[in-house]
């Protein structure tokens, strides 16, 4: 173990770390003040649990980057991001919903950063956060389902017999009839419906309590864009007679006050925006028919143009920590002619 340890981290093992850390200070912020305002005792223990890992992390992975001599990303401190005393904002319905996507989100996250791992401690790391993950994704889960709260996907009839594919219009529409859905497209067009509706949520609340102009323009054209995602995903899967996705917009209470920074929402929102590029780009690989293919590569278009307005507010307001990066020879050897 002592030998394993000599190995220094790759970049890939300092990526991952470095995006967990920033990500679970920003999210432990979030859960502090979900704690202090939580009122359903039941869902009370979900939040507490995800607040011990995210705390927990911080800790390990500051360990980790100390012992290897590199510094600590600043991330998010809770008394300049959050006020916990402050109004509520989102009901308990929405956190249960927020806790449950963070989850599954984070079964993806740290099934990549495991495969990344190549340190032993590192791989340990990633091994521990895959259980602890599963097991707050199964509490969400199994609190969803108990309270009636959980949206499931739509059901298919039952597969009688095997077809192959014996034509080219499977893929494209010739003549202007289409195939119907296949249950990976239903599955992609409803979660990424739903997972618009949370952020629908999330960014009309973060708008009412945002305080610069810019910054509530910014959530407000999000909402925009959401909405359209969400009409165009509802859009196909009526066409099949396919239930829609369910909004969440009722959710956020009426408080203006001040709840989060605005550097601490614009994070957030990235992230989101990030999350759903991957998501439509897994979407596209999963959709042979022609005019899903068109829509996804149309939207993502669309927030990549978003996620950049996002960045350069960012930018400006030096909120924007910069990321680990490769050294620039080019200028270590000017240097040595100044």
């Amino acid at each position: 173990m002592q030998q394993e340890k000599q190995i220094r981290l790759t970049s890939a093992e300092i990526a991952q770390l470095w995006s967990q850390y920033l990500n679970d200070s920003a999210i432990m912020c979030m859960l502090s003040y979900f704690l202090e305002k939580v009122e359903d005792g039941e869902i009370k223990p979900i939040i507490e649990y995800a607040l011990q890992l995210s705390n927990t992390h911080l800790q390990k992975i500051s360990e980790m980057l100390t012992e290897e001599k590199n510094i600590v990303p600043q991330g998010f401190r809770q008394e300049d991001n959050v006020d916990v005393t402050a109004p509520r904002l989102f009901s308990d319905t929405y956190v249960l919903h927020l806790i449950h996507q963070m989850s599954k989100i984070g079964l993806t996250a740290y099934a990549n950063s495991l495969s990344l791992s190549v340190r032993q401690d590192i791989t340990d790391h990633y091994k521990q956060c895959m259980s602890e993950i599963m097991k707050l994704y199964e509490m969400s889960k199994n609190m969803l389902l108990e309270k009636g709260l959980y949206v499931r996907s739509p059901y298919f009839p039952n597969l009688e017999h095997v077809d192959f594919v014996v034509k080219q219009s499977f893929i494209i529409d010739f003549f202007g009839e289409k195939r119907p859905l296949s249950a990976l497209e239903v599955s992609n067009l409803y979660a990424n419906s739903q997972r618009n509706a949370l952020g629908i949520a999330t960014l009309i609340g973060f708008s009412q309590v945002a305080k610069s102009k810019e910054v509530t323009q910014y959530f407000l054209k999000g909402i925009e864009i959401a909405q359209k995602h969400i009409e165009l995903f509802d859009q196909k899967l009526k066409q099949e007679h396919l239930p829609v996705s369910v909004p969440l917009e009722a959710e956020v209470t009426n408080t203006t006050a001040y709840v989060f920074s605005e550097k601490l929402m614009m994070y957030f929102v990235s992230t989101l925006i990030s999350i759903g590029l991957g998501f439509y780009g897994t979407a596209i690989s999963q959709s042979p028919r022609l005019d899903l293919g068109v829509m996804y590569n149309k939207m993502l278009v669309e927030i990549q143009f978003y996620s950049e307005d996002g960045a350069n507010i960012m930018i400006k307001n030096k909120w924007l920590e910069q990321p680990p990066l490769a050294s620039n020879r080019k200028d270590l050897a000017k240097k040595n002619f100044e």
